[in-house]
């Protein structure tokens, strides 16, 4: 009696021993893989005829590997890891204002409703001089799109040149949670 009591306690762990072996001659493939592509990489990196970009070797790599995957799978490096935060949930933290190149000058194009740019009197067309006193003339958005953002709560002072209007004109603003909606114009149909 007490045999067949032990049968589906022996069971049980046999089973549980021929999971566990599958792990680990799987765990040990990995292991084994990352320790050659590390030795082949640091002979690439130490040996080869010209100079390598090792960050460079690394990421095409990586997306080498991904590309064995399903379409759907995909590297983010970590400097576009905010701009991909925005793109997917439509937040970040700034003044609330889209900018973009105009005649080669930075302008804004759509200060956002009910946001500090809008509130603070930014209007379209006004061109970006300076964001904290960095001067702003010839960079990228996105650059400038980077010194206009910041963690909420933080001050930022741009200038700009407005047109018709002489002088520069400074604006303080405070950066805060921007949450873009996805429809900015809704109307009811007769």
């Amino acid at each position: 009696m007490k045999r067949l009591k032990l049968i589906p306690v022996i069971i049980a762990l046999a089973m549980l021993a021929w999971a566990f072996t599958g792990f680990s001659e799987k765990y040990f493939d990995i292991a084994k893989s990352l320790d050659i592509y590390t030795t082949l990489f640091k002979e690439v990196n130490a040996y080869y005829v010209d100079e390598v970009n090792p960050k460079k070797l690394v990421e095409t790599s990586i997306n080498g590997m991904l590309d064995q995957l399903d379409p759907y799978t995909d590297y983010i490096p970590e400097e576009d890891r905010e701009a991909f935060s925005i793109q997917t949930t439509g937040q970040y933290a700034g003044v609330g204002a889209l900018i973009g190149i105009v005649n080669k000058k930075i302008v804004i194009t759509n200060p956002y409703v009910g946001f500090p740019a809008q509130r603070s009197g930014l209007r379209v067309g006004d061109e970006i001089i300076s964001v904290n006193g960095q001067n702003v003339q010839g960079k990228q958005t996105s650059d400038v799109s980077a010194l206009l953002k910041g963690k909420p709560n933080t001050e930022v002072v741009v200038e700009i040149k407005r047109p018709g209007e002489k002088n520069p004109i400074s604006f303080k603003l405070t950066r805060e949670k921007i949450k873009i909606s996805n429809i900015t114009y809704f109307e009811l149909v007769d």
